[in-house]
């Protein structure tokens, strides 16, 4: 048993932000009952890599029921479903959900106790409001994407991070509106929308422009503020990045990782101020001593130390990591080993429910929520 066994949630949703919330959901207990069109969600046909299943589908669908719905003829089953639960999620285009009859207002004021979520990509009001928002799009309009990536060009953060955020501030918000409802027994309306969620990761580049003249530049694997903090290639291909934080950290560095410990008094490098301003000179020498290590050898030195650092892996690499954490989902056409919840419960185990095939529970959910 979950911490959200006997909530009810009824999803009108595609795609990867509504899904991520719902999944979420799941995961806790909650019973997912997935509304799809006829030729069901897209995120199905993203791909075909895991076991002819899409990697999105799924990573965001586990442990949800499926049920294919024609909004315009079937809306009274749907009603039905909406009026025993506690959750209503959907992220249909603006205005869309009002003229399907499944509007949250009219819904939540028919059922008073409903936690009704509404997930856009501009929000319900402003000039943007009817705009599509995909991740990419979402990514460039606020300015993620001018801070992302190398100095040359701007680059996208390779995945769906507009998505994940708006999905998990929907699933933070449903959790809250479920705690108030125990204290006043009312529902709420929430409206979530991918770019409120860039935004707000957006605070302090934001506040560098509006307060410091100025926004953050682009410095690849590099710190705007902080140095030494980046990537360097060591001599078996390996790259080992680092990161220094304070001035106890930077003593340590030069002392027992460069051999070079007169580096801390230094002009151009005394302080962090100084080290950025001087970040090539630095990361010079910095490199001239990782390039005679080994990844083991580098790894040695810096446990040793106790200074900060990780390996730039590649995906193949994670695949391998000692430290990821995996469940096992069941999919149609075969188990996948899938990455395990983030959050852990020390008192007990997690296992995965499996993926739905369209309409797997179609002819159920007919029968049981019959109007």
């Amino acid at each position: 048993m979950g911490a959200l066994d006997g909530i009810l949630a009824v999803a009108v949703e595609q795609a990867v932000a509504a899904p991520y919330c719902t999944s979420r959901l799941a995961d806790a207990g909650a019973r997912v009952i997935k509304i799809e069109r006829p030729e069901g969600d897209f995120a199905r046909e993203y791909d075909h890599v895991a076991h002819g299943e899409s990697a999105y589908f799924v990573w965001l669908n586990r442990g949800k029921e499926s049920i294919v719905l024609d909004l315009k003829t079937e809306a009274p089953l749907l009603l039905a479903m909406i009026a025993k639960a506690d959750v209503y999620v959907q992220n249909l285009a603006p205005g869309a959900a009002e003229r399907a009859g499944i509007g949250s207002a009219a819904l939540r004021e028919r059922y008073p106790r409903l936690i009704a979520c509404d997930i856009s990509g501009y929000g319900e009001d402003g000039p943007y409001r009817d705009m599509k928002a995909y991740d990419l799009l979402v990514q460039s309009e606020t300015g993620l994407a001018t801070i992302t990536g190398a100095p040359e060009r701007p680059g996208r953060v390779g995945v769906s991070v507009a998505d994940i955020a708006c999905g998990m501030y929907a699933h933070a918000g449903i959790l809250q509106a479920l705690l108030e409802r125990e204290r006043t027994g009312k529902g709420s309306g929430l409206a979530v929308s991918l770019f409120d969620s860039i935004a707000d990761w957006m605070t302090v580049p934001l506040l560098h422009q509006d307060y410091g003249g100025k926004a953050p530049e682009r410095v690849g694997l590099n710190h705007p503020s902080i140095a030494p903090y980046g990537a360097f290639p060591l001599a078996d291909g390996a790259e080992v990045v680092i990161s220094i934080q304070n001035e106890r950290e930077w003593a340590i560095f030069c002392a027992e990782i460069l051999g070079e410990a007169g580096l801390v008094s230094h002009p151009r490098f005394c302080t962090n101020r100084a080290r950025v301003a001087n970040r090539a000179e630095l990361d010079e020498t910095i490199q001239g001593v990782f390039s005679t290590m080994t990844r083991a050898q580098a790894a040695s030195a810096l446990r040793q130390a106790r200074i900060a650092f990780g390996f730039l892996n590649s995906v193949a690499d994670l695949s391998a990591h000692p430290q990821l954490r995996r469940t096992t989902v069941s999919t149609q056409t075969g188990p996948v080993e899938s990455v395990a919840p983030p959050v852990r419960w020390k008192d007990r185990d997690f296992t995965a429910r499996p993926i739905p095939a369209i309409d797997e529970h179609g002819a159920a959910l007919r029968r049981e929520f019959a109007p």
